[in-house]
């Protein structure tokens, strides 16, 4: 669906990091590692999605971060497009309120390179999680959204391209 109106798949990459949730944030060369692709395709697309106003930027530690302009007036209307696309529209708020100590939520497989194949692949990390909880919600969302979701407990082997969708921060 998205990806038909967003044709550049960096971009539409960028949105789901970035709109998924608010607190995301990364500098250029941490997202090229991230999406496995040039710092130049992901500067193009921060510079544009920044002088547009989307992003907003600043500087830590010589490095420069980008994250979600939340003043932005359609912050609330890419965070809803964004996350319906994924249909995580409030899964996420519900694990993280839920499950227990998450350190880490993370978009694998099709979904992190932009392709709507029908396979959600998830990583959630962390202590203590219920995965009873967890398979329930799973089991929930995959009828309500008509697609097949795998949540992964640790990061599987063979994976290029991940999108942090909520990292706890230290």
């Amino acid at each position: 669906m998205l990806d038909s109106i967003i044709t550049s798949k960096t971009r539409l990459k960028l949105l789901i990091k970035f709109f998924v949730t608010s607190s995301n944030k990364g500098y250029l060369r941490g997202i090229a590692e991230e999406f496995n692709e040039s710092t130049n395709s992901i500067r193009k697309e921060l510079n544009q999605l920044s002088d547009a106003g989307y992003l907003i930027k600043s500087q830590e530690n010589n490095k420069i971060y980008y994250r979600a302009n939340i003043e932005h007036p359609l912050f609330g209307s890419l965070q809803k497009l964004v996350r319906t696309y994924l249909g995580l529209d409030e899964t996420i708020d519900q694990v993280l309120e839920r499950t227990g100590n998450v350190k880490l939520v993370a978009l694998l497989g099709d979904y992190a390179r932009g392709v709507d194949s029908g396979t959600i692949e998830v990583l959630i990390c962390g202590d203590g999680l219920d995965a009873d909880y967890l398979t329930r919600l799973t089991e929930k969302t995959e009828q309500f959204l008509g697609k097949k979701i795998v949540i992964y407990p640790q990061m599987p082997e063979g994976v290029l391209q991940q999108i942090i969708l909520y990292q706890k921060e230290d």
